[in-house]
């Protein structure tokens, strides 16, 4: 008899590409993994793995086997949604990851949604781009809040996954309190901001793509000499009148003091998000009520600057 928790790590090795990335996403020791796949062929009682000293990889069966346990795990959580459908009220776990923006932004408005159900046990995460939808495939978290910047992100996605959109997220432009530029009579002019200290993610991130691609719309601008990890910190940065920054507007909603938000002029750059889970988990009470609570938060959350 093959067992499920071992199919489960098969299909998330096939995805992970090695026993150290398939431990580290579920929490296991690589030890242990590796252990666990070697129990599941002896129970298939053929070879999944083909092993060497540094490495291993599937095997021909080990690759038709991941597929299936895939199909089966799907199969296996769709029958724990129809079970937990006919429960009156949401109970349980429900895990939700989101990027550090979207977290604090919408911890409020998910907490006091989600007190109205006791039964239900809520867990939020912060996770790093790009790994929320790992781990919502992998069974990981049940649901995880992403950002999109290429409008592409849906299209070209598992179809097993499936996308909720909350809200779009334009850039605006932040500057220290004092700054000349926080006087809403001033019209934005980025061409006079061209030469001004920017602060802005790493290179490769997609917040400071965006940035790039806002100050080619002028000529470009000097190398940015601040880098930071983290929006929040830019924020604070800002306030301290170290420079100025182009950020996503949900980013404002810890309510940094000490700046001034403005609207960029003609500016259509922006991100998506979303919130992610897997199909077979949507009509879960648990997943749905989260869901339901995750549009409310989108509503409520006002971060961007009013109109000028």
């Amino acid at each position: 008899m093959l067992e499920l928790r071992r199919l489960r790590l098969l299909a998330e090795f096939a995805r992970r590409g090695s026993i150290a990335a398939t431990a580290a996403a579920l929490g296991y020791t690589p030890s242990a993994v590796s252990q666990q796949l070697a129990v599941l062929e002896r129970d298939a009682r053929v070879a999944l793995l083909d092993r060497t000293a540094r490495s291993a990889e599937l095997t021909d069966a080990g690759r038709r086997l991941a597929e299936r346990a895939e199909e089966i795990l799907i199969l296996v959580e769709a029958a724990e949604t129809e079970l937990s459908t006919q429960a009156d009220t949401p109970s349980g776990r429900v895990v939700l990851t989101a990027f550090a923006t979207a977290a604090v932004a919408f911890a409020p408005a998910l907490a006091n949604s989600l007190r109205d159900h006791p039964e239900l046990t809520f867990v939020l995460r912060q996770t790093r781009p790009g790994d929320g939808m790992r781990q919502v495939q992998s069974g990981e978290v049940d649901i995880a809040l992403v950002d999109d910047w290429t409008g592409k992100l849906p299209d070209q996605s598992p179809a097993a996954l499936k996308f909720f959109h909350l809200r779009r997220d334009p850039l605006v432009l932040a500057v220290p309190a004092a700054h000349p530029m926080s006087d809403r009579r001033q019209r934005v002019d980025l061409q006079r901001l061209r030469e001004e200290p920017w602060m802005a993610a790493p290179p490769g991130e997609p917040s400071r793509q965006a940035v790039e691609r806002l100050l080619d719309t002028v000529g470009g601008a000097r190398p940015v000499p601040w880098e930071f990890e983290g929006l929040h910190t830019i924020l604070s940065l800002v306030a301290r009148g170290i420079g100025i920054a182009a950020i996503p507007a949900l980013a404002l909603a810890a309510g940094d003091q000490g700046v001034a938000v403005r609207r960029i002029p003609d500016c259509a750059l922006a991100r998506e998000v979303y919130a992610v889970t897997r199909a077979a988990s949507v009509r879960r009470p648990s997943v749905a009520v989260t869901l339901r609570a995750l549009y409310t938060a989108a509503r409520e959350v006002q971060p961007e600057p009013p109109e000028e």
